[in-house]
């Protein structure tokens, strides 16, 4: 007996180990992300990237169809290095209320048979498929947005299906959306010229956002930020590529118009798109 108790470790002894943060919610997940699963080069200088860092889970931004929006906090302890950030988690389809998924789907396609028919199927493995692609998708919007100078927030990394992302506010405090701004006369036409140019930006690209209002725009020091884009359509792939451009473009002129802004303004930044998109 007593060789045995000697082979005991006092690890052994203490129980399973906590390899857990001293503080915060979790360490840091930057490093468990892929080159290709961060955000484009050069990075912001906000951007922590210490192994050492912890995360700090701050409270809920949103909750949507498909997923829930957290503020976060990514800390390096004993330092004043932090940073808040956003941080998009998809459910899994069983459990999302987003039943249009496939009008914005329409000319994606999964690069493996065997993940393909597993979602059609709606196993569990190809449901979890699914919410991985629709964060995929965001995270391939967002880096490919940025890049094009779309004002987008910055892609941080995407981890399965979590994206962090550059959280768009003040303090703790999320920028308002822009159908909660009463903006003056000068302030209305300088976000619809903004407006006219993320469009502008995104068809050259080749896309629409398929879902564009002013509740998923949001405006932070004068600054016009577009907002959700796991649905981005391909104007030309999806079949109803054109109705979505259009239907951006009217379900968000219209929030100008109802402020004031001319009408002809929105008809013929829609027959500018329209041109742009048919000269590609």
């Amino acid at each position: 007996m007593a060789r045995f108790e000697a082979m005991r470790s006092e690890d052994f002894d203490e129980g399973p180990v906590d390899d857990g943060p001293p503080a915060g919610d979790r360490w840091s997940i930057w490093d468990q992300s892929e080159p290709l699963q961060r955000g484009p080069r050069p990075w912001p200088e906000w951007v922590v990237t210490d192994l050492g860092a912890v995360d700090y889970e701050l409270g809920v931004l949103k909750t949507g169809k498909e997923a829930d929006v957290f503020l976060i906090e990514r800390a390096v302890p004993g330092t004043d290095r932090a940073v808040l950030m956003a941080s998009k988690r998809y459910r899994s389809a069983q459990h999302t209320q987003f039943n249009r998924a496939g009008d914005y789907t329409a000319g994606r396609s999964a690069r493996r048979s065997r993940d393909r028919r597993a979602m059609e199927k709606r196993t569990t493995f190809g449901l979890e498929q699914a919410a991985g692609r629709w964060a995929a998708a965001e995270f391939d919007a967002l880096t490919r947005l940025h890049d094009a100078g779309v004002a987008v927030p910055y892609p941080v990394q995407i981890l399965g299906t979590e994206v962090i992302m550059e959280f768009i506010g003040d303090d703790r405090v999320a920028a308002p959306r822009l159908a909660e701004t009463r903006p003056d006369e000068a302030e209305l036409e300088s976000l619809w010229d903004q407006a006219c140019e993320n469009l502008r930006l995104m068809v050259e690209q080749g896309f629409a956002h398929g879902d564009l209002s002013s509740y998923n725009t949001v405006v932070h020091e004068g600054r016009l930020v577009v907002l959700d884009l796991p649905q981005i359509v391909d104007i030309y792939a999806n079949p109803k590529g054109f109705q979505f451009l259009g239907r951006d473009v009217e379900n968000l002129g219209s929030w100008f118009t109802a402020r004031g802004l001319d009408r002809i303004e929105v008809d013929e930044l829609l027959a500018e798109l329209m041109v742009l998109a048919k000269a590609r």
